[in-house]
């Protein structure tokens, strides 16, 4: 592992000190995030989904913007606007949140749909375009949304699967077991650790690490693995949409990352088994009958269940 890899390390060791009991989920952040992807946190109020963002934004030294949605956010609250200064009698930008390396977009299903999608454009192409005006972001651009799943409709708007199939992963929190709890009391009863975060990863050792994850090899079965799960996404009678394209092609790089992670060279149909619920189950839609009988959850678990796993992944270090 080199000496970029270990400032991962480092700092993923940092946010487990001040987020307990939650090692695979930050996991899967360091791995979206080197992978160029964005994170969908989903779980119940109080379960540190917040937390943990604001934790990942502090251990980096990159510019850190929040929005916290609600229904009377403009999209341009969030991209920019051009307004009228009468100064200098002329038309100036004012920069959106966007313009930032990590945006926390905080409760993202309180935001009507018209603010929803002026993300877009931000999360596929890096960019947002402001009257007319197009503007680059400065990578990197991470993205952190939150959603709370038990909320009524009212006040709430479910994100459209354009809006979803943006998101590389979409990770439950959970609540936390009964000794993970005891010490997260017990660590926050005197203190506060995230005031003792420091920023241990640099912008420039993200962008260096994203080009190695591009190098990590994926042997042939491996990818026929990985195909085969996308494909059947598409052909099961439970599911009215599977898997996108933009989905399989996320699902590679995802499974590239975690092989970096894990201190490989080579992707192995373990690593594509065990990304496969978090980009699968967001983006598939389940047709009337299926979602009366199943969930998400039950749909893509059997279809993992259908696909043999290659007994051997063609190492190719």
């Amino acid at each position: 592992m080199g000496i970029k890899a270990e400032a991962v390390k480092k700092a993923h060791e940092s946010i487990n000190q001040v987020i307990l009991g939650k090692g695979d989920v930050i996991e899967l952040l360091f791995t979206a995030i080197l992978a160029d992807g964005h994170v969908l946190l989903e779980s119940v109020p109080g379960s540190g989904k917040t937390k943990l963002a604001k934790s990942f934004a502090k251990i980096m030294d990159g510019k850190f913007s929040r929005v916290q949605f609600t229904p009377d956010v403009l999209p341009s609250d969030v991209t920019g606007i051009q307004f009228f200064n009468p100064k200098t009698q002329e038309f100036e930008l004012r920069e959106g949140p966007v313009m930032t390396n990590i945006l926390l977009a905080d409760e993202i299903n309180r935001a009507t749909p018209k603010t929803q999608s002026s993300l877009l454009e931000v999360m596929e192409e890096k960019q947002t375009t402001v009257d007319g005006e197009t503007l680059q972001i400065t990578p990197p651009l991470f993205v952190i949304a939150t959603q709370n799943p038990i909320e009524s409709s009212q006040g709430t708007f479910p994100l459209p699967e354009a809006q979803l199939d943006r998101f590389m992963f979409k990770i439950d929190m959970g609540y936390p077991s009964a000794e993970e709890e005891r010490n997260i009391l017990r660590t926050y009863q005197m203190d506060e650790p995230m005031h003792t975060l420091m920023a241990d990863l640099h912008i420039e050792d993200i962008l260096t690490l994203r080009e190695e994850v591009k190098k990590m090899t994926i042997a042939e079965d491996t990818m026929n693995y990985l195909l085969d799960l996308v494909r059947l996404t598409r052909h099961n009678h439970d599911i009215e949409l599977g898997v996108s394209t933009r989905g399989a092609l996320v699902f590679m790089r995802a499974c590239q990352a975690k092989a970096l992670l894990n201190g490989r060279s080579y992707v192995t149909p373990e690593d594509v088994k065990e990304l496969a619920p978090y980009v699968f189950e967001h983006r598939i839609v389940l047709s009337m009958e299926g979602s009366i009988r199943k969930t998400n959850s039950q749909v893509v678990s059997e279809i993992i269940e259908q696909v043999p796993v290659p007994v051997e992944a063609g190492d190719t270090r």
